[in-house]
């Protein structure tokens, strides 16, 4: 007869969960406020107004702050966890970029992190944010060609067989968090504060600094929003 082990009680269980991330989280939170100070004093010595490249990964921009926490990059002006918010100060931002970032944070972190560029922004300054279309992905689906997409020609994805498998990887795959349409990314910088949105193509832009800035051809969905 096999004896079954004690089993904590549900209650308890939360319990102690939530109180080990309570003692994370103040553990945490007086290093973040270092960092962040650190961060922000860079930032500081930097002349303004600043053209932030947020979540830079290997595409370095001359010219641009480039920011990213991968201990790896070769070339990085700030190191810097962007799941922490935005360390730059109000109204020193002319131009806020990124590609590829925002639906590797959780939404809330994203309409914070949106809150963030709105306020370091001065007058008149654009966010433009890059990312997959969850509209594409939706509409690969359901079409006969669903195949025919960029990473599914890469050879570490030969192995995938169904549509279900390519929608459910594309939702799961690379530490994505939360894939936009268009009416999300507009609800979401809309929810941050922002009032003129607009859609734009790939590599073009009103704005002379942000035109020719996307490298990824999976960049379906690009958003500019002005303060």
């Amino acid at each position: 007869m096999t004896v079954p082990e004690p089993r904590m009680p549900d209650s308890l269980s939360q319990r102690l969960l939530a109180t080990a991330a309570r003692a994370k989280r103040a553990v945490r939170g007086p290093a973040v406020a270092w960092r962040r100070r650190r961060a922000a004093e860079a930032l500081r010595a930097r002349q303004c107004p600043l053209r932030l490249h947020l979540g830079c990964g290997h595409n370095y921009l001359p010219g641009w702050v480039n920011i990213d926490f991968n201990r790896n990059l070769k070339q990085l002006d700030l190191r810097w966890n962007l799941a922490d918010g935005l360390p730059a100060a109000d109204a020193t931002c002319e131009l806020i970029y990124s590609e590829h970032l925002i639906e590797h944070l959780p939404v809330d972190r994203a309409v914070a992190l949106f809150r963030d560029c709105r306020r370091a922004l001065v007058p008149q300054g654009v966010v433009r944010v890059a990312m997959p279309s969850l509209e594409h992905l939706v509409a690969k689906y359901a079409s006969p060609d669903w195949r025919d997409q960029e990473w599914l020609r890469w050879p570490a994805f030969q192995f995938v067989e169904t549509r279900a498998e390519m929608l459910n990887l594309s939702f799961r795959s690379w530490g994505h968090r939360w894939l936009y349409d268009r009416e999300e990314l507009h609800r979401r910088l809309a929810e941050a504060g922002f009032g003129e949105i607009s859609d734009v193509a790939w590599g073009e832009s009103l704005h002379e600094g942000l035109r020719g800035l996307e490298t990824r051809r999976d960049s379906l969905l690009i958003c500019e929003a002005k303060k």
